[in-house]
């Protein structure tokens, strides 16, 4: 064969082999594809949620038996849905969230966040579980003045702070650009609670608030009042990582479920309705109350507070406190009774009814001896005593941050004196973010404890009384029979 024609087949026979190969490959199709798990399927395998949790009121903190907060309590829930736990990864500001947010092992986070248009263009957000309006919260004093604003109008020459990479902070910008004169700057060292105290105490005019934030603050700040809502109807709403499809559509159904079950009604019923919430009264109404309800429990303080050691005139006085000794009594948070017990805790007592009087006075004093012992022992006198009362209300965790923080601030940790001064600075981001049970309402305990020895004097100076009515009509009835005789 020609040497030339030879070449030109063999070419010819290579061409065609490696044709047919190509074709072939490009034609198979694999009979079995690999699916990589999704984020859903990693989370369930692994049976932990990681998420990340604001440290604020309406969010998560630490309450006197454990974690509280709504969006943590929703979390939960979903936590259970899954079959899995949470692992909380706590951010104590919405920036330092967000910055955590980009962590490719966070699943969730929860910052009490609007889905606000500039978010939606960066967020991957999940379904929408609260409305929310933002609120222009001021001053009550300028009514009087004649310069409360009624309208962003009103607003020009006020001195206003909101919280830097908030949706008060994009309000403001977006109101500037259109044209308001608004003088607002922004902070990221103050939380929006600290900001609302600010106003309390009149250290700046205004501040913007979400409506939930607005009603859980306006019973402690009375000094403060809403002027207007300064946005339409905003939706919060978690923000998911990227990717997690599934996640997400899971969410949407369980949350559907949630709604429709009534559970999500109760939640919310639980922190946001003060309908059964009691309110303070006066000297008058209490000296009123001494003779009309405390005769009904008085043999259950008596009797509670000999077998724990404790005066009866501070487990009556602390009954007041928490129930204006009513029985039936039912504060926000869903504690119950004289003695105000949460579930939890007076299951821990073995306490089955929190709504009988003798019951809730025995589990109560019980309480408040446990509290007594687990303060620290270099506390002594009736410092021990204001240290227990000050822990049934907010936590003895709370406690023993306070006390390290009054140290640290060159005080006596072991005196109340000193502890009083430093509790409120709990719900001050700049102490709490450095301490191991976060925020706490610290202003709270303080007024507890000074209340209750507010009543007890009241008690003991009514007690001394009705005893010298006693002796007296005593003494009265022997002279006559003397007389007689």
């Amino acid at each position: 064969m020609d040497k030339s024609i030879k070449v030109t087949v063999i070419i010819f026979f290579a061409i065609s082999f490696f044709s047919f190969g190509w074709l072939s490959h490009s034609a198979y199709k694999p009979v079995h594809r690999i699916e990589m798990p999704s984020i859903l399927d990693k989370i369930k395998s692994t049976k932990i949620l990681n998420v990340v949790l604001l440290n604020s009121p309406s969010t998560y903190y630490i309450g006197p038996d454990g974690p509280k907060g709504f969006e943590y309590d929703l979390l939960n829930a979903y936590a259970k849905h899954l079959n899995v736990k949470l692992n909380i990864t706590v951010a104590n500001t919405i920036k330092e969230a967000i910055e955590f947010s980009q962590n490719s092992n966070i699943h969730i986070t929860s910052a009490s966040l609007a889905k606000t248009k500039m978010r939606r263009n960066v967020f991957n957000f999940g379904p929408s579980y609260f409305e929310v309006q933002e609120q222009v919260v001021c001053y009550r004093g300028m009514l009087s003045k004649g310069n409360f604003p009624k309208n962003i109008e009103d607003l020009a020459g006020l001195k206003i702070i909101v919280g830097e990479d908030t949706s008060y902070n994009e309000t403001v910008e977006q109101l500037q650009e259109d044209g308001f004169d608004i003088n607002a700057s922004y902070t990221s060292e103050f939380s929006t609670e600290e900001l609302l105290s600010k106003v309390a105490r009149h250290e700046i005019d205004c501040t913007i608030a979400d409506s939930n934030i607005y009603a859980l603050n306006q019973r402690y700040f009375p000094s403060i009042a809403l002027a207007f809502a300064i946005s339409s109807r905003e939706q919060l709403a978690w923000v998911l990582t990227p990717n997690s499809k599934e996640l997400e559509a899971d969410m949407y159904s369980w949350l559907n479920t949630f709604n429709q079950s009534g559970k999500m009604a109760r939640l919310k019923d639980h922190y946001y309705s003060y309908a059964l919430f009691f309110d303070y009264y006066d000297t008058k109404m209490f000296y009123k109350r001494i003779k009309s309800r405390l005769p009904k429990y008085q043999k259950y303080f008596e009797k509670y507070g000999k077998k724990y050691n404790i005066s009866h005139f501070v487990l009556a006085a602390q009954s007041y406190q928490e129930s204006h000794w009513n029985p039936k009594a039912k504060s926000f948070t869903g504690v119950r009774g004289l003695m105000m017990l949460t579930l939890r805790t007076a299951k821990h007592l073995g306490i089955k009814n929190r709504l009988d009087p003798q019951q809730s006075i025995k589990g109560g004093a019980k309480h408040l001896n446990q509290m007594i012992k687990n303060v620290p022992k270099e506390v002594e006198g009736e410092d021990r005593m204001k240290f227990a009362l000050a822990a049934y209300n907010v936590g003895m965790g709370h406690i023993k941050d306070a006390q390290k923080l009054t140290k640290k601030m060159g005080l006596n940790q072991n005196v109340w004196n000193d502890l009083k001064k430093t509790l409120p600075l709990l719900s001050q981001k700049k102490y709490y973010r450095t301490l191991k049970y976060g925020y706490a309402r610290g202003s709270e305990p303080v007024k507890y404890v000074d209340s209750i020895y507010d009543y007890i004097d009241i008690l003991q100076k009514s007690n001394d009384e009705l005893y010298s009515k006693k002796n007296k009509a005593k003494k009265k009835k022997i002279k006559k029979k003397s007389q007689k005789n």
